[in-house]
């Protein structure tokens, strides 16, 4: 059974108990990291997983509380002993935006840098990432204002489990479609702010798209009362809801 890893549940600003919201999923043999605003390589380590497991990144958007670890998370795996290719996966203009930040340290001399294979994933629904060793991995577009942004569903090519990230984004039609029937629906609940979501919101997201279980993440503890937006989607769902704490461990 495949495993979902909450690396960080905060949104850009906390009350320092939370890193930014980013994720992996651990397959039998490989692991997928999904947005590393933070030092993902560090919440990887805590809980136990093999670095030279990591398959791939994918990048849902450009903003920095989900892409200013990205450099770091390159230079550990390549101290860490990695050499084989990584690739990287999301919208155009977020790969374009870390293809540039990457290229502005001179790493002529880091003997054995990993290649980094940049591929742009098309905004649009149903759009195929990749199917790699555990997981079958599809896209669709979000909405975030002007910034594009893609949620993710990975489905477990072993046991047929399925979980979406709809990544930051006010309420979608398009995530609603790809988190049909899912084991679990991952979604932000920053709260009633523009280009965002409240819990409210993600719980009915979440009803709609027939789901069984609903995390919210991307929290904002200074501004919400967390157990009171757990209760509100709570009412809404009608089924199991989960406020995301880093370092928890989901089976799907």
């Amino acid at each position: 059974m495949a495993e979902l890893l909450l690396l960080g549940t905060g949104a850009a600003l906390t009350d320092g108990s939370r890193e930014p919201t980013m994720l992996a999923l651990r397959g039998a043999s490989s692991t997928i990291v999904i947005d590393c605003g933070g030092n993902a390589v560090r919440q990887l380590q805590r809980l136990s997983v093999p670095l030279d497991s990591i398959e791939r990144v994918i990048l849902t958007h450009e903003h920095q509380d989900h892409t200013s670890g990205f450099p770091l998370l390159v230079e550990m795996l390549w101290l860490a002993g990695r050499r084989e290719p990584l690739p990287i996966h999301g919208p155009a203009r977020a790969i374009d935006i870390m293809r540039r930040v990457w290229g502005q340290w001179d790493t002529s001399d880091w003997e054995g840098l990993p290649e980094l294979q940049w591929h742009a994933v098309p905004l649009e629904e149903g759009a195929r990432i990749v199917t790699g060793a555990d997981f079958e991995l599809t896209a669709a577009p979000g909405r975030h204002g002007q910034t594009p942004v893609i949620g993710v569903r990975a489905r477990d090519v072993h046991g047929g489990g399925v979980v979406v990230y709809g990544s930051d984004g006010s309420p979608s039609l398009e995530i609603q479609a790809l988190a049909r029937g899912a084991d679990i629906l991952v979604h932000e609940a920053t709260g009633l702010y523009p280009v965002h979501s409240s819990a409210e919101q993600a719980a009915e997201v979440a009803r709609a798209a027939g789901v069984k279980r609903l995390i919210l993440v991307h929290l904002s503890p200074l501004e919400n009362d967390l157990a009171e937006q757990q209760a509100a989607a709570a009412r809404i769902f009608g089924g199991p809801v989960f406020l995301g704490e880093d370092l928890e461990r989901f089976e799907f």
